[in-house]
């Protein structure tokens, strides 16, 4: 199996770490389940739909496309996504009717939605589903899979762990475009997606 990261860069991130809240939807996508009732994710399942996700994205141009995410790990991470992609982002709180009501200023007309976390992120996942969009979604093992077309299992709260996604879908939506090279990367490391993130959390 070629990973889109190597292992231990997934590990590193804590991308496998899961909560102690397991739903039903989400047992496929555990591995094992610690002493201290911590669900580990399988990452092979992550790098699998992770990679079926971006090549689903790269079919479409960067308006068609939203993300969003109101975790404030999840802001910068996006920012810079928008930066290299110029795929709509919308970190912090989403706006009602962003996606519903033409006559918004801020409206979205696109084909594919990118929730980071379908509980925090409730009134985008609704919108989205109402509307007819392709759903992608993080979900961690305490999120469903209500509405989601396709599910990414991740550990969709720490900063690392958001960083290293973002990371990943940047430079796997702009080599499956012809944008960069197929092996090419980005240039800036994963670390930049969190940059300035790490220099407030400083102040």
């Amino acid at each position: 199996m070629e990973w889109l990261v190597p292992l231990e860069e997934y590990i590193k991130a804590g991308v496998h770490v899961g909560t102690r809240i397991k739903t039903k939807d989400m047992r496929k996508f555990i591995a094992k389940i610690k002493e201290d009732g911590l669900a580990i994710l399988d990452i092979t399942k992550t790098d699998e739909r992770l990679k079926l996700a971006t090549k689903l994205l790269a079919r479409y141009e960067p308006n068609e496309i939203l993300v969003v995410g109101r975790r404030e790990t999840a802001r910068r991470p996006i920012q810079v996504l928008n930066k290299y992609t110029k795929i709509l982002a919308y970190p912090g709180r989403y706006l009602p009717g962003l996606l519903t009501n033409p006559n918004l200023e801020d409206f979205k007309d696109v084909e594919v939605v990118l929730i980071t976390d379908p509980i925090l992120d409730k009134n985008a996942l609704l919108d989205a589903y109402r509307t007819n969009k392709i759903i992608i979604s993080l979900v961690d093992s305490n999120n469903t899979l209500n509405y989601i077309d396709l599910a990414i299992p991740a550990n969709n709260k720490g900063a690392r762990s958001l960083t290293l996604i973002y990371y990943i879908i940047t430079r796997e939506y702009l080599r499956n475009r012809g944008i960069i090279p197929k092996k090419a990367e980005l240039d800036v490391g994963y670390e930049y997606f969190m940059e300035q993130l790490e220099e407030e959390e400083e102040i």
